[in-house]
C-alpha cells in the first residue's frame, strides 16, 4: 500500500462527524460510542473543522469549560490539513508528525471520503517493513 487511496478502500470509507452547533458532550459521546479519536466537523456538506480527544483536553476540560455548554465551533481545530487519495503515505506521516496531530480527513473533488489515523498509516509501514524483512531473510537463508 503506497496511497492513502488503498488504505480508505480497505478501512472503509465511513467517516464520523460533528455539525459545528453540537455540543462538545455530543461530540465526546459520538466519540466513545464509535470507538474513535477524532471526528471531522461538517456544515452544509463541506468539512469545516475537526474536533479530536486532544481538542476536548486541552480546550474544553483543562480550561473548566462545560462539556454540555461549550460548542464544537468554539474549540475545534482549523484549518484543517486534509490528504488525498493519491497523496503518498510516507507523505501523510511526514504532514502528520511535524504538526503534532494524529488524524487527518480525506478529500477527493472537495467531498470527505474517509478519514486516515496515525495508526493507520504506522501498520500500513510495519506491514511493508516485515515483508521486506521476510524478503531478505529468505534471499540470505538462500
Amino acid at each position: 500500500m503506497d496511497t492513502i487511496s488503498q488504505i480508505i478502500e480497505t478501512k472503509g470509507k465511513q467517516v464520523w462527524y460533528a455539525q459545528p452547533e453540537d455540543t462538545v458532550f455530543d461530540a465526546i459521546t459520538r466519540l466513545a460510542d464509535k470507538n474513535a479519536g477524532a471526528l471531522a466537523v461538517v456544515e452544509n456538506g463541506n468539512l469545516v473543522g475537526i474536533f479530536s480527544e486532544r481538542d476536548y483536553t486541552r480546550k474544553v476540560f483543562l480550561q473548566g469549560k462545560s462539556s454540555q455548554k461549550t460548542l464544537i465551533k468554539d474549540v475545534m481545530t482549523f484549518p484543517v490539513h486534509c490528504a488525498k487519495p493519491e497523496h503518498k503515505i510516507d507523505a501523510c506521516l511526514a504532514i502528520m508528525d511535524s504538526n503534532g496531530f494524529r488524524h487527518m480527513p480525506v478529500i477527493a473533488g472537495g467531498d470527505l471520503v474517509g478519514m486516515v489515523s496515525l495508526k493507520d498509516l504506522v501498520s500500513v509501514i510495519i506491514r511493508r517493513q516485515e515483508t521486506i524483512i521476510q524478503d531478505l531473510e529468505a534471499f540470505i537463508m538462500g
